[in-house]
């Protein structure tokens, strides 16, 4: 089975987490969990419900705030960097909420457009044409710059967030469920997507998921959290051979491929 859909530079460390520890309150989420992400790879991020995936992809983000620990973006520690730095580093970053989180109020090019407002002084001609080069990469029609999120399907509010986050061509881009409420055609179209975007721009995806069909068509490497802490990362042959009984379940368990059993079957 071959997990390598593409070719990490050299293993460059894009994103680096170190002894991060995150609660709220007297309750710990994250407790001195350490992961690095590589330039070009697909990174999928799994845990059960309620493990706190989501709460470590926000603050990366700094959505949340963090007790300890820390995290280097593109070589770069927020802490370390004047505003005017920190800015240019959040340019440089793309993000897909889970449920899309466009706004309701505008059409699907003003919502692309929001980014390229907020950090860009560019004529309206050129954030149009900008606009529609997303629009069209993420393989949306022509037509549905001109829609509002309500006119449109969860695979097009999907693709519409994903051409936001692409607006201001980021070298990495952070998913959260990018694949939850689509059907299997749509889900297996999107990773599709994904891989071929990764591939043609360059991209590096962390990709919070419980898709196991994500994890086995497109990830190169997976991280599993577990404990408060990362249990074990690696290719999916590393998640079948490792000891714990939360994560042979899921890679082993009634919802997994017959591609696992098969290989499981050889010789």
């Amino acid at each position: 089975m071959d997990m390598q859909k593409g070719t990490p530079q050299d293993h460059e460390i894009v994103l680096s987490v170190e002894d991060l520890t995150v609660g709220f309150g007297s309750k710990v989420i994250l407790d001195q969990l350490s992961l690095d992400v590589r330039r070009g790879e697909i990174l999928g991020f799994v845990g059960a419900s309620g493990t706190g995936k989501s709460v470590l992809m926000r603050t990366v983000l700094r959505l949340l705030p963090r007790r300890s620990g820390t995290i280097r973006i593109l070589g770069q520690d927020y802490d370390q960097l004047s505003e005017a730095e920190r800015t240019a580093l959040d340019m440089r970053l793309g993000v897909l909420f889970q449920h899309g989180a466009l706004f309701s109020s505008l059409t699907v090019k003003e919502n692309i457009q929001l980014p390229m407002r907020e950090y860009l002084d560019l004529p309206q001609k050129l954030m149009d044409e900008l606009a529609h080069l997303k629009i069209a990469l993420t393989g949306l029609a022509p037509d549905a710059a001109d829609k509002y999120p309500s006119e449109l399907s969860g695979g097009m509010i999907k693709r519409a967030a994903l051409a936001r986050a692409l607006a201001l061509d980021p070298d990495l881009v952070f998913l959260d469920e990018p694949t939850s409420g689509l059907d299997p055609i749509g889900a297996a179209e999107f990773d599709e997507l994904i891989a071929q975007l990764r591939d043609t721009l360059g991209l590096t995806v962390y990709m919070v998921t419980h898709d196991l069909d994500s994890l086995f068509s497109v990830c190169d490497r997976i991280a599993v959290l577990g404990k408060k802490r990362v249990l074990v990362e690696g290719t999916v042959e590393d998640m079948l051979a490792f000891d714990d009984p939360w994560v042979q379940s899921y890679f082993r368990g009634k919802r997994a491929r017959s591609i696992v059993r098969t290989e499981d079957a050889r010789p």
